[in-house]
């Protein structure tokens, strides 16, 4: 039987390399996905192990800004003479360090990287563990020199003499660039620029009497561990954060971490998307498979093999695809890998090939899922293969299960099926946003569990319905066709369903986000009164120059800042909710229209008073008049009056969990060194919308960070920030259509394979050779369309859902995005073209007396 198996697997190796392919694709993602973040995980490891201080302290982080402020918190520089001081410090150094600064060059545009990396500002304090040397020219020296990373002047340009406008917080000021330094370890991908130590302090922090940390070293042969117990004795344990090296590097690599998650993820994404397709498409072969062998198969009975040996050998024959698909796929997913290292070193974090990390874990996952997944997607097969009478062999029966009735997948499609649609409407009538979504969540597993098993039942009507027209426009060969999609249904929904998978994610996911888009568009032109808001493109905060240039704009009226401040809230029924409160100037309902249940504009921003979100005020039994204490960072604390109550839907998004806003001069208060985040802007008495926007965009052309947009910008802002959640949608559908794509092209060869007789029938009584490629295409066109329309259904029932979940964050407008819903049903008939393209040459170049005579 082994040799038999091994002699089987290797004359159908041409028809199982479709089936391969979709093992080594999922196999090949999820090596390189862990490849690639076990790479960078290590060499940021070692950098941060590398780079970092015995000791280092820093400010007490004791609340975390969900939205940025701007504020940079220090500690006093003199703390470094104090911990000089004690027992054990062989050195401490004030640190300053001040990220998102902007740096721009003498055109007015940044030289930091495009990525979304930082900028930061650093002093100059090189010892044996820093990151970088001097490589050219000298260190700086006074005010008004810097020296810049050499990765950043080469990719801007900047050359040693070149001016550069640094603009912090305090200000902007010029800088000479007087050296290039080079990173010798890896560089993360940020734009450095190195002051002077007391310039840096002055020039970034205000004063030289401040420090963002410092930085500690122990003297020779004190632990780490006991300097951090002298340190936290001396200054106590309630003012500062005391990490050791190890801490210091596992903080920072836990802040990596969350970075790295999002491509471990996304690469797991596309894994999980090739190997579910990949089933279907390794069922359907070893079903046509088995179907073709059927003689061979009870010629096998017949000559004494049992069931067990049978099915044994269909599995193993699995199992050789799968080992041969996951060494091929491992191999893959290293190249992969090597180039995702390439790609980033090309966007400015320059790993090196050379340190690829190739852990354990990685050929065992990549062979568990290789040989797993072809294991168990072959199993029903192997069983089917095992029940073929001997008889089979003498009767030559034809192709097996052809016409076994469907009851069996009808009975458990609808029971699936009626659980999916139940929690579907769990979905739509619950309450509760976490609620609504988990039961979206088990929802939309079960209807596509109960639309893959019933799909079959499915493949007469709607296949009927979708070639009604071929026979009318193509004659005999468009009958043919459609009887050829139908002569199968379990063939063709298992073919049809591979494409099905990435259509209805991208139908419900097209749905949510148009929907969110059209949300969005309804609550700016709702709620935004301003002519023009001017915001910094990644919404981080500026300084406080950029608003005053703005106000001294020709032409402008109103300006009203906007600032954050995270801030904790402690609530009557004595939760402790830690959130974000923006603060704002008066004239608030000059450029926005808010909403109030109770109260107004004036008492919110009025001296000690605060508004708070209706829904969650009585959520946790808040009134209007009740003081609710607040904590800012720094252990700040007062007490506020909630003297109004907003009705805003969607109030409480992007970590503002409680729609908290007050007057801007508290923010300032508790929150000392913020920035603004947002200007809302209205033209003066005169001065036109169109005149006003050339104004600002002169007065704002030093400061390339920030942007003025009028109402319709602002949509096309957020428009663009939901489109990048579709970017990862449409590049898992492209990975579902090339898998859907070897599985219609698998079915096809297969099938022609298995009507090699009948086709050389059909060439005997006149069918001509364009005919039979027309008739071949037209039915690959036609699953391929079915497979478009049953994704499109079940995604739209799927995108009602999610906005129904959307609906209770206040995202209440509804939209099908009905170009998206065209567009793929006509690329899905492209594809089924493409896809028979070899499968109906192969077909027209067939011997007419050999496919007549083949058996």
């Amino acid at each position: 039987m082994l040799k038999a198996t091994l002699r089987s697997f290797l004359a159908h190796k041409g028809r199982l390399l479709l089936s391969a392919l979709a093992v080594v694709l999922s196999v090949a993602f999820v090596a390189g996905s862990l490849i690639f973040s076990d790479t960078i995980s290590r060499t940021f490891d070692r950098l941060f192990a590398s780079s970092s201080a015995d000791v280092t302290v820093q400010p007490r982080e004791d609340l975390e800004a969900a939205v940025p402020t701007g504020a940079v918190a220090t500690v006093p520089a003199g703390l470094a003479r104090r911990l000089g001081g004690v027992e054990g410090v062989a050195s401490a150094h004030p640190d300053v360090e001040v990220e998102n600064v902007t740096v721009v060059d003498d055109r007015n545009e940044s030289v930091g990287p495009t990525t979304g990396a930082p900028t930061l500002a650093v002093d100059w304090h090189v010892t044996e563990r820093s990151v970088v040397e001097l490589t050219s020219g000298r260190t700086p020296r006074g005010d008004g020199e810097a020296v810049l990373d050499a990765d950043t002047a080469d990719a801007k340009g900047v050359e040693i003499g070149d001016t550069l406008t640094v603009q912090a917080q305090p200000g902007s000021f010029d800088v000479e660039v007087v050296g290039i330094a080079t990173f010798t370890t890896t560089n993360p991908g940020a734009a450095l620029v190195f002051l002077e130590p007391e310039v840096a302090a002055t020039r970034l922090l205000g004063s030289a009497d401040r420090a963002t940390s410092v930085s500690v070293e122990a003297a020779p042969g004190v632990p780490d561990a006991e300097l951090k117990h002298r340190i936290t004795a001396e200054l106590g344990a309630g003012g500062y954060t005391i990490r050791t090296a190890d801490e210091t590097a596992e903080t920072a690599s836990e802040e990596l971490g969350a970075f790295l998650d999002v491509i471990k993820y996304a690469m797991l994404g596309f894994a999980g998307i090739a190997v579910l397709v990949g089933v279907f498409l390794i069922v359907n072969t070893f079903s046509m498979l088995i179907a073709q062998r059927t003689r061979e198969l009870g010629l096998l009975r017949a000559l004494g093999a049992d069931r067990r040996q049978v099915r044994r050998s269909v599995l193993t024959e699995a199992v050789l695809l799968g080992l041969a698909g996951s060494t091929v796929g491992l191999a893959a997913g290293v190249g992969l890998a090597f180039g995702l290292i390439g790609l980033m070193s090309a966007f400015g974090m320059n790993l090196k090939t050379t340190e690829m990390v190739v852990g354990w874990a990685t050929p065992v996952s990549a062979y568990v899922v290789g040989v797993g997944v072809t294991f168990v997607a072959a199993y029903l097969p192997a069983r089917r293969a095992a029940s073929v009478s001997p008889m089979a062999a003498l009767a030559d029966a034809e192709v097996a299960g052809v016409g076994r009735p469907l009851r069996a997948r009808a009975v458990a499609g609808g029971v699936i099926g009626a659980l999916g649609a139940a929690a579907l409407l769990g979905c739509v009538l619950s309450g509760e946003t976490a609620t609504a979504a988990s039961l979206l969540g088990l929802g939309v597993v079960l209807t596509l569990v109960a639309t893959v098993v019933a799909g079959p039942l499915l493949v007469r009507p709607v296949i009927r319905v979708l070639g009604a027209a071929f026979p009318a426009v193509f004659g005999a060969v468009g009958r043919m066709s459609q009887r050829n999609a139908l002569r199968n249904p379990r063939r063709t929904g298992a073919t049809a369903a591979a494409l099905m998978v990435g259509l209805a994610l991208v139908g419900g996911l097209s749905v949510a986000s148009a929907s969110m888009s059209r949300s969005f568009d309804e609550q700016i032109d709702k709620t935004l009164g301003a002519d023009f808001v001017i915001q910094n493109a990644n919404f981080m905060p500026f300084p406080a120059e950029i608003t005053d240039r703005v106000r001294d704009t020709e032409g402008v009226g109103l300006v009203v800042r906007q600032r954050f401040a995270p801030v904790a809230v402690r609530l009557p029924d004595g939760e402790r909710i830690e959130t974000t409160a923006a603060g704002y100037d008066d004239g608030v309902d000059d450029v926005a229209r808010v909403t109030y249940a109770e109260g107004g504009t004036a008492a919110a921003l009025a001296d000690g008073g605060i508004a708070m979100d209706a829904g969650f005020a009585a959520e946790h039994g808040v009134r209007l008049g009740d003081r609710v204490p607040l904590e800012f960072p720094g252990s700040r604390r007062a007490e506020f009056t909630v003297a109004a109550l907003t009705d805003m839907a969607g109030g409480e998004g992007f970590g503002m969990r409680g729609g908290l806003f007050l007057g801007i001069a508290a923010v300032e208060e508790y929150v000392p060194g913020g920035q603004d985040s947002t200007l809302y802007v209205n033209a003066a008495a005169g001065t036109s919308p169109d005149e006003l926007r050339d104004r600002l965009e002169a007065a704002l052309d030093p400061y390339p960070q920030v942007q003025a947009r009028d109402q319709a910008d602002y949509k096309d802002l957020v428009h663009d920030q939901i489109a990048v959640l579709l970017y990862l949608v449409y590049a898992l559908l492209g990975l579902a259509i090339v898998i859907a794509v070897l599985g219609v092209v698998n079915t096809l060869a297969l099938s022609v394979v298995e009507r090699t007789r009948e086709i050389g029938l059909l060439r005997a009584i006149g069918l001509g050779r364009r005919q039979l490629r027309r008739m071949i295409r037209l039915e690959s066109v036609v699953i391929a369309v079915f497979g478009a329309v049953l994704g499109l259904g079940l995604g739209l029932v799927w995108g009602v859902c999610i906005q129904q979940v959307l609906a209770l964050e206040g995202m209440t407008a509804f939209a099908v995005p009905w170009g998206t819903v065209v567009a793929v049903v006509v690329g899905a008939a492209a594809v089924g073209v493409a896809a028979a393209l070899l499968p109906a040459l192969r077909a027209s170049r067939m011997n007419v007396l050999e496919a007549i005579a083949h058996e």
